[in-house]
């Protein structure tokens, strides 16, 4: 054996167990490795956001909405005003924190709606097969093929804007997102022995979806939920930027960018600093996404 090992010559040698895999990446951050030194500067990120957008306002003694005419247009680092006015004097700083706060409002509490019908519709879709579910699914492809930016501009041109119309829009316009995934896993997961075993000793539908069921399409939910948070977010700000979001007088960073957009040359901080919250939240919501997908996969093993 040795002296075949030999013959072959130095490329037939095994390699070394340490090797890592082909395309891993060595790069570090600060002594991390650069994959995981993301998600971890992503979540440190979204903790701050997420901690400034709630507390913040408490803390900043303006109030959003104040207007001061004679302090219009004041850059950042002016005295009492650190991120500097907009063109009506409103403190830009106060209006940032309680734009995110807004935004944060809509994306979880639309994401939650849209979970909750989404995967309930899905899984009796998937359960149940047959009209009902050929019936939900058919609903799902056709809103699908619907333009949801006109859905939404159909729904509060017609109830009028405020912030309930706009959390119920973007949930009516994100519930397919989770119900399609849960619709395929039901479907897989019905067949499987113990749904068989559950099923023979006379438990009912309802507790095989809630007990046997629900469990192992949970992780992928809180993956999609995640992600959706961020997609809302974009969405509150793409109809609050094109004014059919919610009311004027509520900040919201969509709002800030719409009305910033005859000032970009003479006061460009207006648009920058709302434009790179919303970056960053988006950003480290799908980075923190990306990581729970990761880190819930049951197979990820096998990926290694």
């Amino acid at each position: 054996m040795s002296s075949s090992l030999l013959a072959a010559g130095p490329e037939a040698a095994p390699a070394p167990a340490s090797t890592p895999p082909e395309g891993r990446r060595t790069l570090r951050v600060l002594g991390i490795p650069f994959l995981r030194a993301r998600y971890l500067l992503a979540s440190l990120g979204l903790a701050a956001i997420v901690l400034a957008a709630v507390v913040g306002p408490l803390l900043v003694p303006f109030d959003p909405a104040e207007q001061d005419i004679a302090l219009r247009l004041k850059p950042p680092g002016t005295d009492g005003h650190l991120l500097g006015t907009d063109a009506l004097g409103r403190d830009v700083l106060v209006r940032v924190l309680a734009g995110g706060r807004i935004s944060l409002m809509v994306g979880l509490t639309g994401a939650t709606l849209a979970a909750i019908v989404g995967i309930v519709l899905g899984m009796i879709a998937g359960y149940r097969e047959g009209r009902i579910g050929t019936l939900i699914m058919g609903f799902v492809d056709a809103q699908l093929a619907f333009p949801f930016i006109l859905l939404a501009l159909v729904f509060v041109a017609t109830l009028g804007s405020s912030l309930l119309i706009v959390m119920a829009v973007v949930a009516l316009s994100s519930w397919v997102d989770f119900a399609r995934p849960m619709h395929a896993m039901v479907l897989s997961l019905k067949r499987r022995d113990f749904v068989t075993a559950a099923r023979s000793i006379g438990a009912s539908d309802l507790l095989i979806l809630r007990q046997h069921l629900f469990p192992h399409i949970l992780a992928t939910a809180v993956v999609i939920g995640t992600l959706q948070v961020a997609n809302i977010i974009l969405f509150e700000s793409a109809l609050s930027f094109l004014g059919m979001g919610v009311p004027p007088d509520i900040p919201t960073w969509g709002g800030m960018l719409s009305e910033s957009r005859r000032y970009l040359q003479v006061a460009p901080w207006l648009s920058i600093l709302p434009g790179l919250a919303l970056l960053v939240t988006v950003f480290s919501l799908s980075i923190v996404g990306d990581w729970l997908r990761e880190t819930l996969d049951p197979h990820r093993e096998q990926h290694r």
